[in-house]
């Protein structure tokens, strides 16, 4: 399957994944409106569902100061496995906010 065909999470650039500028660019604008004040505390994360790809979003980077994660959550597990992903992820990605 062609990593355009399934929700546009990612895209192929001459056979390496990257992931589409205009998704980054939404939880950036999400971002940096929330942190008016510009202080860096603020935090976001892109989260797709995890599909049978053998490349997985999995990253995490500053942009303008904050720090921006993406991930992938595997919705075909039980609800409570499904927790246990977004608890790990919070742990992971956003341990200091907690």
């Amino acid at each position: 399957m062609d990593a355009k065909y399934y929700g546009q999470q990612m895209q192929s650039n001459f056979d390496v994944q990257t992931y589409r500028n205009a998704n980054l660019y939404q939880i950036f604008t999400y971002v940096k409106n929330w942190d008016k004040v510009q202080t860096g505390k603020v935090s976001g994360m892109l989260l797709y569902a995890k599909i049978s790809e053998e490349f997985q979003p999995a990253n995490q980077f500053f942009m303008g100061g904050n720090k921006i994660a993406v991930g992938s959550l595997d919705l075909n597990l039980p609800f409570n496995e499904i927790a246990g992903q977004l608890e790990k992820i919070v742990t992971e990605y956003f341990a200091e906010a907690v």
